[in-house]
């Protein structure tokens, strides 16, 4: 006795042709809207922090405090991140993460990158001229890192925050005391990075305040005209943009904003 072999009618020839068209376009929204939320959530997890990193009593923690709190909170040196979401308007939201400066526990801000949207270097530019060697060597160990972030990661925007603008002497300046401050800072850090790359050029091992050995530190590669110096015009890792601030201790923020500049640079980095 031949036992029937069952007949397979192929899926796609048993539905009607308004059927499978409505199949295929409940198919295609499903998978527009998958992909929509997929790229929403990795825009979301990825490149929304914020660092504020620099040296100690430079006034990270005064200003995250401003962000989170509405007020400039007194403080002292840090030894712990802290970390709080802000609110931006229109509807935006970044991660604030507030890194301590003290040379042992100052790397931590290398836990962040993977997420970091943008850095911000804090300098107090009242004290920047004589603390000038270590505020760059910390900033040297920033721009390093950055520099050796992989080609699939995007580059965090890097500001260089001078701090402190109400403690800044603007002498027999014509300019703004902000505008004082900002070049003070630019002009210092400048010329202590490039004493630090003429060192490493000559062969010369650039000793750390933890006494390791930075002979083999990058991120201070210049392009343009510089020739043996550093300008962050010409810095190769990208732009680097200079915002003047202060705070008033205490005092809750009013219409004299000491931080409006930054957080209109906050602003332009969630457009």
């Amino acid at each position: 006795m031949v036992s029937a072999t069952p007949e397979i009618l192929p899926l796609v020839g048993s539905l009607s042709t308004k059927t499978f068209t409505i199949l295929s376009v409940v198919a295609a929204v499903i998978i527009f809207f998958a992909v929509t939320l997929l790229a929403r959530a990795k825009s979301n997890s990825r490149g929304n922090s914020v660092l504020l990193v620099g040296p100690p009593d430079a006034g990270k923690t005064a200003i995250f405090s401003s962000f989170v709190y509405n007020q400039a909170l007194p403080s002292h040196s840090s030894l712990q991140t802290n970390c709080s979401h802000v609110a931006l308007p229109p509807s935006k939201t970044l991660r604030i993460v507030d890194v301590p400066g003290h040379p042992r526990i100052r790397d931590q801000f290398r836990e962040h990158l993977r997420i970091a949207k943008a850095i911000v270097f804090v300098v107090d530019a009242s004290t920047v001229s004589r603390n000038a060697p270590a505020v760059a060597e910390h900033l040297h160990h920033v721009l390093h890192a950055i520099t050796s972030l992989p080609p699939s990661q995007p580059t965090p925007k890097v500001l260089v925050l001078a701090h402190k603008t109400d403690l800044v002497k603007a002498g027999a300046s014509s300019s703004s005391v902000t505008d004082v401050a900002i070049s003070r800072v630019r002009t210092v850090l400048e010329r202590e990075l490039g004493k630090r790359k003429a060192s490493q050029t000559g062969g010369v091992g650039v000793e750390s305040m933890d006494a390791k050995s930075e002979s083999e530190l990058g991120g201070l590669e210049c392009g343009g005209t510089t020739g043996g110096g550093f300008k962050f015009s010409d810095w190769d890792g990208g732009e680097v943009d200079f915002i003047g601030t202060w705070v008033e201790i205490g005092e809750k923020n009013g219409d004299q904003d000491g931080l409006h500049e930054l957080k209109d640079w906050l602003e332009r980095l969630t457009h």
